[in-house]
């Protein structure tokens, strides 16, 4: 146990020293695995990074978010963990859901995602006691800028005061257990503190040996460019999927590219319905469920919907992939630098998520594909009123 314990404290101290001195961590983009991951969005041979058995569902792969000092090599699929307790009707025992997490470890997956605000701390808490021991193998992405008192988020206003940021940022590491964390997003935008602020905060946080990287979520291309040019961003995490496609036509996936950002689309299945395991008469639980507040999971919108779904059925009969994975696989053959971050509380469906990985379409299948979509007018927004204001255009 002590050795265990001295092995992880130093880890930790030569995290922060690295930081200190301006150098990327963990995440080294050495040619060989930036070159594989992008022989493999090509369709060309690649190269595996581990090393699994053939039949088991695994990331094998690396990407690499953001460039230069920002750098962060992950895992080409992530896990999101909102669900694991949040918004998402009912959900296994807490054992069960920490030995899901330990076997996306066991797997490959190195990329962690969750925040403060997923059941206020609970899931922060939650994460920390599945990866307790595995801190060595993977990074936890949190976040901050939702405004809470006492516990109850206030949900007209954000707050990305540096004090809150410096306070969340403490809160996440002692919920988590860790002395670093891997990526560190600004929630929504505040448009009372201005994004330079935010950034700089974060600078000295990456400093000082808190953070390893920073980014920001459904922000518009004006914002990047002024947050980058004060700390370099790591990754801008937005919805995109079939149904959402906003970041191709508001420069958001053009100006990553152009600067060397990485992306992380939340959602990427659009809230499980495009895997299609979700259909009118779906009933969601109105204790933890956002989905029946959204108009777009309404019986009428879903009933329309599913037609997109029999699209992505019809098109996985052929190649024998699941519409869940069609859809994971057209992410991740987009561009090389997206990580999608699905979640779920089954391993069934983990293995399935995880098996996309080694998914390559060719250009004529991505163009096939887009097309028979777009056909298909999606009905229904994706948030309320009040959500969808808090979305920079």
């Amino acid at each position: 146990m002590k050795t265990e314990q001295n092995n992880e404290m130093s880890r930790r101290s030569f995290l922060k020293r690295t930081i200190l001195t301006g150098t990327a961590i963990c995440v080294t983009p050495t040619l060989e695995k930036v070159t594989a991951a992008e022989r493999a969005i090509a369709g060309k041979s690649s190269t595996s990074v581990t090393t699994f058995p053939a039949s088991m569902a695994a990331v094998r792969m690396q990407r690499t978010l953001g460039s230069g000092k920002a750098a962060f090599t992950v895992s080409a699929m992530g896990y999101g963990c909102m669900g694991l307790n949040h918004n998402r009707s009912q959900y296994p025992s807490k054992d069960k859901e920490i030995a899901l997490v330990r076997e996306a470890v066991e797997r490959g997956v190195t990329l962690f995602d969750t925040a403060e605000s997923y059941g206020y701390h609970i899931n922060e808490k939650l994460v920390g006691e599945a990866l307790k021991g595995y801190t060595d193998r993977v990074f936890v992405s949190s976040k901050f800028g939702h405004k809470f008192v006492n516990g109850v988020q206030v949900k007209t206003e954000e707050d990305s005061t540096p004090a809150n940021i410096r306070h969340v940022c403490e809160n996440s590491l002692r919920n988590l257990g860790v002395e670093t964390l891997g990526m560190f997003y600004q929630h929504r935008i505040d448009p009372n503190t201005p994004i330079e602020i935010v950034a700089e905060t974060c600078s000295e946080l990456i400093k000082e040996g808190k953070i390893l990287h920073w980014g920001m979520c459904e922000v518009n291309t004006e914002t990047i460019r002024r947050a980058h040019k004060v700390c370099p961003v790591t990754a801008i995490q937005s919805e995109y999927h079939f149904m959402h496609r906003a970041v191709e036509e508001n420069g958001i996936l053009a100006l990553c590219e152009e600067l060397g950002i990485g992306f992380v689309p939340y959602s990427p299945l659009n809230r499980g319905f495009l895997g299609g395991m979700i259909n009118e008469y779906t009933q969601f639980d109105t204790t933890n469920d956002n989905r029946q507040t959204l108009p777009r999971f309404q019986p009428e919108a879903i009933r329309a919907n599913y037609r997109i779904v029999e699209v992505l059925n019809a098109f996985g009969r052929t190649r024998g992939i699941t519409p869940a994975q069609v859809t994971l696989a057209w992410l991740m053959n987009k561009k090389p630098f997206i990580v999608p971050i699905p979640g779920t509380t089954k391993l069934s469906h983990l293995e399935e998520n995880l098996r996309t990985c080694d998914i390559v379409f060719s250009a004529e299948e991505m163009t096939e594909l887009e097309k028979a979509v777009a056909a298909i007018p999606v009905i229904g927004s994706r948030y309320d009123a009040l959500q969808e204001s808090k979305i920079q255009k």
